[in-house]
């Protein structure tokens, strides 16, 4: 099957929307439209906006669910300390093939998003505004946010905001990759762990959180917590957008309160009335069965009390029809590719399990159970991110929720059921299909300069080759937006200062769809 979810899948929400506010009316809610729906937005001190967090218990949205108001604090305090201008950074970086709330946001409501990082840059009195993001729709969507707002790159603004894009990978939105990145390095973990709070940034204090953390903390800026407390439990108020997908008719993004029932949540998006697993906060996520699903109610607590996860908000139920554990092998596989290749534990240690849990499949027998486990064992915490921590949090709840299929596949080499492929995975060579938006700048060498180090080609190899000679070839194509940092970082460290980015003609360039000439203000983009 392997049906990838499309960018914007179906939007629903349960009871009153918050975040979703205004999705019945436009497609995009553009500034104007955005003003409309939810109205101004007054400033907010730093004290202010971390007593509101901390009333309403904010926490991350991306996965690791860390109180928004202390990291708040944490970066305020760093900045005031080393008396440096902290950095502000979204994370819309969406690299799991399970998970598109965060893009339906940026999609459809990005100001929303804007709203709540523009809140903590002008509380911490930052100056920059960073937003990572995976897709072609997000880049562009953000873009016209930001232009529609008359925010630009641009030197001697109060505010200088810009894009970074990262690729389309799991260890990509990891929020070390996301800031290596937003150095102009690649989107990968650095291999050290560090604060951002401390040093993110440009060594710089930072604060990072994911898209829909920046728009929840703008709706309760507006509503107040009191209200916002009124939806949802007490002790984690609000609204939760999940990601449904799997073995469901209606693959959707839901927003609903925590309380709500579990089991409502995948009637509505028409899973099977008794699935025989549902995997919860995605795929560094875990299973948990149909008797934990009826009794489970929306919410992080309960969830873990379930033995499952919230995660990055994604649920994915499995119907009986098919092998949980060749379903499992499938994303352990997909994991495994997924490696940045920098540690052992992860380059070495995820397609050996994944390979080991091939082999159970395959009739391996208890040997082949046995050499699993010890592996998935050794490379929890040893890894220079947490995407081996995370994979093997998968595989060793696949083995403790299928006892019964994988007794079949020990004892007896099969359980009789076909791998249906339900749970959604990107279509091969999705990473060479993706065109990215070209800026209409291109490069160039100068060749009475150049001496042919080189260097530029480590750089940049998308856009420049070394030829037969060793000097560089171009490619005769501009440079897409994505590539831009790592083009200007080529043109800064080529040594005979060869080479050059040139600019577009001075033509009026063409906008994103949505955008009229209007929302430029004075020529800022």
């Amino acid at each position: 099957m392997n049906l990838p979810l499309p960018d914007v899948p179906e939007v629903r929400v349960v009871g009153l929307p918050q975040l979703t506010t205004g999705f019945d009316l436009v497609e995009r809610l553009d500034l104007a439209m955005h003003l409309k729906v939810h109205g101004p937005l007054e400033p907010m001190t730093g004290e202010r906006l971390a007593e509101l967090a901390e009333t309403i218990s904010l926490r991350g949205r991306g996965g690791a669910g860390f109180p928004f108001g202390k990291k708040l604090r944490a970066v305020a305090e760093a900045a005031i300390r080393r008396g440096v201008r902290p950095v502000v950074v979204i994370n819309g970086s969406e690299g799991e093939p399970a998970c598109r709330k965060d893009t339906v946001l940026l999609n459809r409501a990005p100001h929303l998003i804007l709203d709540g990082a523009l809140l903590a840059a002008e509380a911490l009195g930052a100056r920059t505004l960073i937003v990572a993001v995976t897709r072609n729709s997000t880049e562009i969507s953000i873009r016209s946010a930001l232009a529609e707002r008359g925010l630009s790159d641009r030197r001697g603004q109060q505010l200088r905001a810009r894009v970074v894009r990262t690729p389309e990978r799991m260890v990509s939105g990891e929020a070390s990759a996301v800031i290596r990145a937003a150095g102009g390095g690649p989107a990968l973990p650095p291999g050290r762990r560090e604060r951002a709070a401390e040093s993110g940034v440009a060594g710089a204090p930072t604060l990072l959180s994911n898209a829909e953390t920046y728009a929840q903390l703008a709706v309760a800026a507006r509503i107040g917590p009191r209200r916002y407390g009124h939806t949802g439990l007490p002790d984690e108020p609000g609204t939760v957008l999940l990601t449904l997908s799997g073995a469901v008719s209606r693959p959707m993004v839901i927003e609903v309160p925590t309380g709500v029932p579990l089991r409502y949540v995948l009637q509505l998006a028409g899973a099977p009335p008794l699935p025989q697993g549902v995997l919860t906060g995605g795929y560094h996520g875990t299973w948990i069965d149909a008797m934990a699903t009826h009794d489970a109610v929306v919410s992080r607590a309960s969830l873990a009390a379930a033995g499952g996860a919230l995660g990055a908000g994604a649920i994915l139920p499995i119907g009986p029809e098919t092998c949980p554990i060749g379903e499992s092998l499938r994303i352990a596989n997909w994991l495994a590719a997924e490696t940045a290749g920098q540690c052992g534990p992860c380059k070495l240690g995820l397609p050996a399990a994944a390979g080991g849990l091939s082999d159970v499949l395959n009739g391996g027998g208890p040997a082949a159970l046995e050499a699993l486990r010890e592996v998935t064992q050794a490379v929890k915490g040893r890894g220079a991110c947490k995407h081996p921590d995370g994979s093997a949090r998968f595989l060793t709840s696949t083995l403790s929720a299928f006892t019964d299929d994988l007794a079949a596949h020990v004892l007896d080499g099969d359980c009789g059921r076909e791998t249906l492929g339900v749970l959604p995975l990107p279509a091969p060579g999705y990473q060479d299909l993706e065109e990215s938006i070209p800026s209409g700048e291109k490069l160039a060498v100068d060749w009475t300069l150049c001496k042919g180090h080189g260097l530029c080609a480590d750089i940049v190899p998308e856009l420049i080759r070394l030829g037969p000679d060793g000097y560089p070839a171009l490619a005769d194509a501009a440079v897409p937006m994505h590539l831009r940092g790592r083009a200007q970082r080529a043109v800064r460290r080529c040594p005979a200062l060869a080479l050059r980015i040139e600019q577009p003609p001075a033509e009026r360039p063409a906008l994103p769809p949505g955008v009229g000439r209007k929302a430029l203000g004075s020529g800022r983009s």
